[in-house]
């Protein structure tokens, strides 16, 4: 049971709701059941909006808030997201929720909800529903102006099977650029971290070996921190990410350079041309030599 309360509306909002056959249709459709949207609106100076679903929702909700105060509350694991200008959040689907305005400093909100095969797994990969994103401003800035597209696009061909294909492939290439954008931003919160200056460490001794004491030392962190470090970020630990490394190194200059496999496994700080050849056959799929022989570009 979904609790609201303020039913009426808001002045100038912007509401759609696709109707329940017409999601079932978008659900099976070939070029939309992957991703789609369901819902979409646009609340200004919301004052008094507040919505409760102690069953959750069975699409995810995407929420951005453009200005003003709210608070978001995660019913079954307490937590709590007050959120400010430009703030995003994503409230998984079938997840016990409320949400709602500050009495003081109303927001005003973006929302849409996502249905598909893919939207749980878009959302997980990126991790946008780890809490209130804060949004760049260029970043909030492409929001609103594919929101706006979205829902001019909806409200004006609802019915149209080509709309709805575009709207999905655009929400889709919106949430997947926030991924990144935020990502990018707090890799940049990190650059100075143990991570980062393993990695500079690494990019900058690239034609010598370097063993994973060195390399803690220098990133000023334990060696137990930084294998933790390195599995979290790149799936790998820290000296296999530095063979991959030098692997694609010598794959750039076997593709850029008549240098021989003797000449590139030095490059890359490996003596042994045999050695070489094994790891990057085990790395990359493909013999040095017959890898140099595919055509590129």
């Amino acid at each position: 049971m979904e609790e609201l309360l303020k039913p009426d509306g808001f002045e100038s909002e912007l509401l759609l709701v696709l109707p329940e056959y017409m999601q079932r249709e978008l659900a099976d459709a070939e070029l939309t059941r992957q991703l789609f949207v369901s819902d979409i609106g646009y609340f200004p100076r919301a004052r008094y909006h507040y919505r409760e679903r102690p069953e959750g929702c069975d699409a995810h909700i995407v929420l951005l808030c453009a200005e003003g105060e709210g608070e978001v509350v995660l019913t079954d694991s307490g937590v709590r997201m007050k959120l400010n200008a430009r703030h995003l959040v994503v409230i998984p689907a079938d997840t016990e929720h409320r949400y709602g305005a500050s009495e003081h400093e109303p927001w005003s909100i973006y929302w849409f909800h996502v249905k598909g095969e893919h939207a749980a797994a878009l959302i997980a990969q990126y991790e946008l529903d780890r809490g209130p994103l804060p949004l760049p401003i260029g970043v909030y800035g492409g929001f609103v102006e594919t929101f706006r597209h979205c829902y001019d696009m909806l409200a004006e061909r609802a019915y149209a099977a080509g709309a709805h294909a575009h709207v999905s492939q655009a929400v889709r290439y919106l949430l997947s650029g926030i991924g990144i954008a935020t990502e990018s931003a707090a890799r940049g919160r990190r650059k100075d971290s143990g991570l980062e200056k393993a990695l500079r460490y690494m990019a900058d001794h690239a034609a010598e070996s370097v063993k994973l004491s060195e390399l803690a030392k220098h990133a000023g962190v334990s060696k137990q921190h930084l294998i933790y470090l390195f599995k979290q970020e790149t799936g790998f630990p820290p000296i296999e990410y530095f063979l991959r490394m030098k692997m694609q190194r010598a794959a750039r200059l076997l593709d850029l350079t008549d240098l021989g496999v003797k000449q590139i496994a030095a490059a890359v700080g490996l003596s042994d041309p045999y050695y070489f050849s094994r790891l990057f056959k085990q790395m990359m799929g493909l013999s040095p030599t017959k890898y140099r022989q595919i055509p590129k570009g």
